[in-house]
């Protein structure tokens, strides 16, 4: 029995990834809780098992009395000088007690409370695992789908990813391998909860440094990101070496290490500007793909102007204005973009203006 025990709390060590010291602990609480069920509460008893042999040591608190009334709380002289020859009456002394007076019921209480307790060491053991992941990417495999979530399998944790994290065209299968965000750790009494995103920007900054050398080297800083899943995403980029083109790194050979991020976005536009602290250089390339033809800023207000070409305007907008939206987002500054029809119009009428306040002025002088 000692050798088997041994041999369970090793193995139940080994793959449920806890440590055998926590296990011991946790049967010692559950042993414990059998022999209360068993004896009550007023004996003072102390359980320990030995780790290499699995011996289970039980001890009683007793009292040394001249006449024994309460067996389980005293002891004659006689006998408790046989467990400390040192003991004199009214003395205390821990007598062990056979572990085979346990009986059934009490066996399966400390079945029963350790696999409780087993249970619980596993979830805080889990959360100890991922509470310092959050912000990293995993591969895990979906296991069902079920009230509005997929539930993705990250080894012996189960996380959650919600559908609405997700790509807005891709429907997950069962059994099938997906990589994910996470997003955030939390502990709940049910467990800790995992959650994941698809949808999240640091999903595709995370891949830029998993597929790019130079991001995840330092040369290459990735200064801003902003997302709108599964359409478009603008990532501001700069480097520390001025050997080293950002863009040129993150796009890749032919466009090779770029390609890998868009196949796993399911061909997700993905829109790679040079950073700089140029405001108007920054909001000309933030409007990629289209083209700038001036640019005036209001620095105070940070507020910018932007002329484009008339066959560029729908471009530079973009559908339902997400191509301007990402690029305000990601500079920090309010656009209003016009065509060049436009702007001569406004031109022309604020000449106009000033013509007629030059001639207005004129008449004023001549009275």
């Amino acid at each position: 029995m000692s050798k088997e025990l041994v041999h369970i709390i090793e193995q139940m060590s080994k793959e449920r990834g806890i440590p055998k010291e926590s296990i011991l602990g946790t049967l010692e609480s559950a042993l414990l809780s059998a022999v209360r069920k068993k004896y009550g509460i007023t004996p003072e008893i102390t359980i320990k098992i030995d780790s290499k042999t699995g011996d289970i040591l039980i001890t009683a608190l007793k009292k040394i009395v001249q006449q024994v009334v309460n067996p389980m709380e005293e002891i004659s002289l006689k006998d408790a000088q046989g467990i400390d020859p040192t003991k004199t009456m009214d003395d205390t002394v821990e007598s062990p007690l056979a572990i085979e007076n346990f009986g059934r019921i009490a066996a399966q209480t400390a079945k029963q409370v350790l696999f409780q307790k087993v249970r619980e060491a596993e979830k805080e053991a889990i959360f100890e695992e991922y509470k310092d992941k959050a912000g990293q990417i995993v591969s895990g495999v979906v296991i069902r789908k079920e009230k509005g979530n997929y539930y993705v399998a990250l080894g012996r944790a189960e996380a959650l990813l919600p559908i609405k994290s997700t790509l807005p065209t891709e429907n997950l299968k069962r059994g099938e391998t997906v990589r994910s965000y996470i997003e955030e750790v939390k502990a709940s009494q049910k467990g800790p909860i995992i959650l994941l995103s698809r949808a999240h920007p640091n999903f595709v900054a995370e891949l830029f440094k998993m597929e790019i050398p130079e991001i995840y080297e330092g040369l290459v800083i990735i200064k801003n990101i902003v997302r709108e899943a599964g359409d478009r995403t603008k990532i501001t980029v700069y480097s520390k070496n001025s050997m080293v083109d950002p863009v040129g790194a993150c796009v890749g050979m032919k466009g090779t290490r770029v390609q890998s991020i868009v196949r796993e976005l399911k061909g997700e536009r993905i829109d790679i500007i040079p950073w700089t602290e140029d405001p108007r250089v920054l909001i000309a390339k933030a409007l990629s793909p289209a083209s700038v033809e001036s640019i005036g800023i209001n620095e105070e207000e940070k507020t910018a102007m932007v002329v484009v070409n008339d066959q560029q305007l729908s471009l530079a907008i973009g559908k339902k204005g997400q191509n301007v939206r990402l690029a305000m987002k990601l500079t920090g500054w309010d656009i209003d973009i016009i065509s060049e029809t436009e702007y001569a119009k406004m031109r022309r009428g604020e000449i106009e203006a000033q013509i007629e306040d030059l001639q207005s002025k004129s008449n004023l002088s001549e009275e």
